[in-house]
């Protein structure tokens, strides 16, 4: 789990020398949303390495990448109001087959996270009741 967001962490690499976490608290200046979107940018380019490589390393019958399952989003949509709902989330990998990828998927206002983890919990095998503030299993990441 990577949290820069909370970080004082600046970027002067990619030309924003304040730091993240007040940056993201933009009130809607468009100067501050420039910077925000360079760390966004950044932070999916260094992702989008990290994938590269997993989907480049042979693990089996196919790649790491092919056995792997991993979260990348945010907690929050608006930092600047702390708003949790619409999160913008990318789960990547092909899970052993236990997960259909190519797709985007558009849940109902007000899903909690929960649902998501509570889900990839059970397809890791392990198999809890309730989890956080959980309604219930995306039926739709299953399905092969």
């Amino acid at each position: 789990m990577v949290g820069r967001e909370q970080s004082t962490r600046t970027y002067p690499e990619i030309g924003v020398p304040e730091p993240h976490h007040p940056v993201s608290h933009h009130q809607q200046r468009p100067e501050y949303l420039e910077k925000l979107a360079k760390i966004n940018t950044f932070h999916l380019q260094l992702f989008a390495s990290f994938l590269e490589r997993l989907r480049a390393t042979p693990d089996g019958d196919g790649s790491v990448l092919d056995h792997v399952t991993l979260l990348y989003g945010s907690g929050l949509s608006n930092p600047d109001s702390h708003d949790h709902h619409d999160l913008p989330i990318l789960l990547m990998g092909g899970g052993t087959g236990q997960i259909r990828g190519g797709r985007h998927i558009k849940y109902p206002l007000d899903t909690p996270l929960a649902n998501l983890h509570l889900t990839l919990l059970d397809k890791l095998g392990v198999i809890v009741d309730h989890l956080s503030d959980d309604t219930r299993k995306l039926d739709l990441l299953t399905g092969l």
